[in-house]
This record gives C-alpha cells, sequence and structure tokens, in this order.
C-alpha cells in the first residue's frame, strides 16, 4: 500500500481486498464506491479513464508473487508494438513457471513456462518476460510480416536522445540462442524464420512492412538506413533505397508533420537530389493497401535508372 493513502486514493487505482482492509475499509463500503472487482479480491475504478497495465500488473503481483508478466503485457510494459488483434489488455497474461500450476482467476490469462536465467527481469520493480522471450511466447499468435516486424525492433539500434537507451533489446545471435535453448516451445518454428528475413535498420514497423512487400513482389532487397556520405555518419540518410541506383524511399511518419520536421526533410531532399537520387515518400495512407503506389512509381524508377 502507497505511504499516506486514504480511501478516496486508494479507489483511483488498481489495490487489493487486503489493502483496503489495512486502511479499516470494509467489503460493504466497497461496494457502495465507484469501483469494480475485477478478479478475486482485486478492484479497480469502475469510471474515468481506467488503469494501465503497469498499475494493475503490479496488484495482480503482489497476489501472486511466483508470477510475472508475460505475452501481450509483457509487450506493453517494455512499450514493444503488437498488431491490432494482440494490442488489446483487459485481460493480463501472467506466466509461472513449469511445476507451479497455472493461474486460473477472473481478468487473467494463465501460462505454465519453461525458462531459463535472464528471460525474466525487472522492470519498475516488476518481474516481466523480457523483450526477446516476450517475441518468442507471442510467435504462435502471430502472422509470419508482424513476427519480424516485431523482431526488427528488438534488434534496431535505439536512438539515444528519444529513447533513454543505447543499446538494442536483443541481437540475431541472442535470440537464436534463445530458439536453440526452447526446441518445443509452440511458435519455435515460426521465429526462424522470422529471424532469417529480420534486418538491423528498420527503424519502424512501417518500414518493415514496406521492405517485406517489395521483396514479396520480386523487387531487389532494399538497402536501409542509406548514408548519402557513407564516410560521413552526419550526413542525411535514407530510411531505405537502392544505392546502386541512387533511389531513396523515406517513410514519413506523423511527426513529419510538424513545421520543424518538414523544414529538416526539404533540406534532406534537396541534398539527395543534388546529388542524383529520386526520392519516393511513403506515407501512412500507403501502408493500407499494402503500398501499391510505391512499387508503382518504383518499378518506373528502377526501369529508367537500370536501362
Amino acid at each position: 500500500m502507497a505511504s499516506g493513502d486514504s480511501f478516496h486514493d486508494l479507489i483511483q487505482r488498481s489495490f487489493t481486498i487486503h489493502e483496503a482492509a489495512a486502511l479499516g475499509i470494509e467489503l460493504r463500503a466497497l461496494r457502495m464506491a465507484d469501483v469494480r472487482e475485477t478478479s478475486r479480491g482485486v478492484f479497480e475504478p469502475a469510471s474515468g479513464p481506467g488503469v494501465g497495465v503497469l498499475d494493475r500488473l503490479r496488484t495482480q503481483l503482489s497476489v501472486q508473487p511466483d508470477a510475472w508478466g508475460s505475452h501481450r503485457t509483457a509487450a506493453a510494459i517494455h512499450g514493444l508494438w503488437l498488431p491490432p488483434s494482440l494490442d488489446e489488455h483487459a485481460q493480463l497474461h501472467l506466466s509461472k513457471p513449469t511445476h507451479l500450476p497455472r493461474i486460473r482467476r477472473p481478468g487473467i490469462v494463465g501460462h505454465r513456462v519453461r525458462i531459463l536465467p535472464g528471460e525474466v527481469i525487472q522492470v519498475q520493480g516488476l518481474w516481466v518476460s523480457s523483450p526477446a522471450r516476450t517475441w518468442l511466447d507471442l510467435a504462435s499468435e502471430m502472422t509470419p510480416a508482424t513476427l519480424i516486424a516485431l523482431g526488427d525492433q528488438l534488434i534496431r539500434q535505439p536512438r539515444a536522445g528519444f529513447e533513454g537507451r543505447t543499446t538494442p533489446y536483443s541481437t540475431k545471435a541472442i535470440l537464436l540462442d534463445l530458439l536453440r535453448a526452447h526446441p518445443k516451445v509452440k511458435g519455435v518454428g515460426r521465429c526462424k524464420d522470422a529471424l532469417a528475413d529480420m534486418r538491423v535498420g528498420s527503424d519502424s514497423v512501417p518500414e518493415t512492412l514496406l521492405r517485406l512487400s517489395l521483396v514479396a513482389h520480386g523487387f531487389p532487397e532494399p538497402d536501409l538506413q542509406i548514408l548519402l556520405d557513407p564516410s560521413d555518419p552526419y550526413s542525411p540518410s535514407a530510411d531505405q533505397g537502392y544505392r546502386n541506383l541512387k533511389i531513396a524511399l523515406q517513410y514519413e511518419g506523423q511527426h513529419h508533420e510538424l513545421p520543424e520536421q518538414q523544414a529538416k526533410d526539404r533540406w534532406r531532399d534537396g541534398r539527395f537530389a543534388r546529388s542524383g537520387w529520386a526520392t519516393i515518400h511513403v506515407v501512412a495512407a500507403d501502408l493500407a493497401d499494402d503500398f501499391i503506389r510505391v512499387r508503382r512509381e518504383l518499378s518506373v524508377l528502377i526501369r529508367k535508372r537500370a536501362a
């Protein structure tokens, strides 16, 4: 229980019946308050913006100390991308070691998992599956493309100024060792297939999906994070493209709509253009139809520049 909690403070977050009892609050009073019981002896506000996954997990682990957050719950805690079909957290996913019984209680999806050292880590004081182990645990629920996209996010080089970390969540070598250590886990074959198609350099899920779409439609696999001047680490870069043909593909996410970023993009595009490069700008709408427009424009450019 948080120090200094009052009844009003308590019912603004996820809490247990034991925390309420410690404040002298009886069950009858809870039933009259604006709270709902989400699991046996676990409550949260019945209205308002709702309680976040981290807060709910903290409460559940207080009554299940030998469990940890896993699967899509772990992905949410780590801030990993999930496809829409999995990005729903009404129920928490909790795992226990295989020698313990699976958790069976409302609001919880219980799992029994064989784990090795390092596969469960602490985040903000809570035990959760590591990003790498989360990727493996979710494999059987994901499509080949989304599994590759999630894997690309694990091995990409983070940008310290924006993400507060300097090392990737994992590497292809570490992930391969993980798969070799768990040959019988459901989805391990899918992970092995995905690992072969994962690449360092896809800085966003749409960039991964664009690369996969191009390859699936017969285009050469594009180069990633292309520096205009390879000898200058501060040179403007393209998200992907073909250096030999001087074709750049730039994915313009939502932040590219900001005036300051647009000015930077114009400067970048100008530098590429003066060096003889052609640029295709890719936007979110292109993702919805599997990049048809982009592929058409790219086909034309490749024919012209390869002639």
